[in-house]
C-alpha cells in the first residue's frame, strides 16, 4: 500500500490467497456461513484442497467488479485492517469514515466503476419550463465535493446560458445545488419541490 490509496494489484493478490485458503479449508458455503461458533469457524478445516482449482475458475469467470462483489468478506477486511475514508472540505484532509464492511465494499466497487468519477445525467433540459438545465447525480455512497461541484456548475452554466441545477445527496439528504450565473444556492428537496431527489433518472 502507498499513501491514502489501495494498491489494486496487492488487493487482488491477497484476495486470491484468501480464496485459495478458504477453498482448501472449506471456509465457504451455507454450513460455514450458518455456523455461529466463533472458535469453531476460526479452526474450521475440512482439508478439501480445492483452492488452486477455485483460483483458476475465478480468473476465468469474473471481472474486477464481480470479483470484489463476490469474494470480499468481512473477515478479509478485518484481517487486513481495511476502512473507508472521506475528504473533509473544512480541514482539507482525509479521515477514516467507517470500518463497516458494507461501506468498505461499496467504496471499492464505486472506485471500479466510471474510474471513481461521479455518474451525472441530464434529467430535464427545460426545467420549470424556463429553459434551465437539471442534472441528476447517481449517488453511490460518496457525496459530491462542494468546491469542484460549484466550479463544474459554473462552467456548465456558462455553456448552457441559463441557470443550471443538480439533484444530489448531501449528508444523507436530497439536495438541489444551483448556479444562475451570479450566485450558487443549495437547498434541501422535499415532496413539494419541483425536483425530487427520490425520482429515478435514466441516462440519456
Amino acid at each position: 500500500m502507498h499513501g491514502p490509496r489501495i494498491n489494486p494489484y496487492k488487493l487482488g493478490l491477497e484476495l486470491f490467497r484468501d480464496i485459495e485458503y478458504r477453498w482448501d479449508t472449506g471456509k465457504f458455503g451455507a454450513e460455514y456461513d450458518a455456523c455461529e461458533d466463533h472458535d469453531k469457524k476460526k479452526n474450521w478445516n475440512l482439508d478439501l484442497g480445492l483452492g488452486r482449482k477455485k483460483i483458476f475458475e475465478v480468473r476465468r469467470i469474473h471481472n474486477d467488479i464481480t470479483f470484489i462483489d463476490t469474494f470480499l468478506t468481512p473477515e478479509f477486511c478485518e484481517r487486513n485492517k481495511m476502512f473507508a475514508y472521506a475528504f473533509v472540505d473544512q480541514t482539507g484532509q482525509y479521515v477514516i469514515e467507517s470500518r463497516a464492511f458494507e461501506k468498505i465494499k461499496q467504496r471499492l466497487l464505486f472506485s471500479l466503476t466510471n474510474f471513481g468519477k461521479p455518474w451525472i445525467f441530464v434529467k430535464d433540459g427545460n426545467f420549470r419550463n424556463r429553459g434551465e438545465l437539471l442534472l441528476w447525480h447517481q449517488h453511490n455512497g460518496l457525496d459530491l465535493k462542494t468546491d469542484p461541484a460549484k466550479d463544474t456548475l459554473a462552467n456548465v452554466q456558462f455553456i448552457w446560458g441559463r441557470p443550471v441545477h443538480i439533484e444530489t445527496i448531501v449528508e444523507g439528504k436530497s439536495t438541489l445545488m444551483s448556479f444562475d450565473g451570479n450566485e450558487h444556492t443549495q437547498k434541501p428537496l422535499g415532496d413539494k419541490d419541483d425536483a425530487s431527489g427520490k425520482t429515478s433518472a435514466k441516462p440519456r
